[in-house]
């Protein structure tokens, strides 16, 4: 009988240990979440968006909405710093957009150089 009450007493205590550590995981605050945002700083400057006056404004501000989203999750106001990591991601991915934009401009203009260098050519 004592055998069995053994069992119990040690059950008991590692069901309690169990949920104690279960709630401590609960209660830890989520890591936060910044690889979207970071890649997308990085497929910016990849793409150019430094030398972009548009997208170099879009790309600095992502940087900035990334540092105080990682200060606010400091602080441990995961909302705000997440809704500050989407603003980061949105303005690192305009960045992007605004550098192929640049590109394909300075690609259809050299085109239209072409054309016209070859009418010019071929009367």
């Amino acid at each position: 009988m004592r055998h069995i009450s053994k069992i119990r007493i040690m059950l008991f205590a590692v069901a309690v240990m169990a949920t104690t550590i279960a709630a401590g995981c609960a209660s830890a605050p989520a890591p936060l979440r910044t690889e979207a945002s970071t890649s997308g700083i990085r497929a910016a400057q990849e793409a150019g968006a430094a030398n972009v006056p548009q997208a170099s404004l879009h790309l600095q501000l992502a940087k900035e909405e990334l540092e105080l989203a990682k200060g606010l999750a400091a602080k441990g106001e995961k909302k705000k710093a997440a809704s500050m990591l989407l603003r980061a991601e949105a303005d690192a991915e305009l960045a992007v957009v605004l550098s192929h934009e640049d590109a394909e401009k300075a690609e259809a203009m050299a085109a239209v150089k072409r054309v016209r260098q070859l009418r010019q050519d071929n009367p």
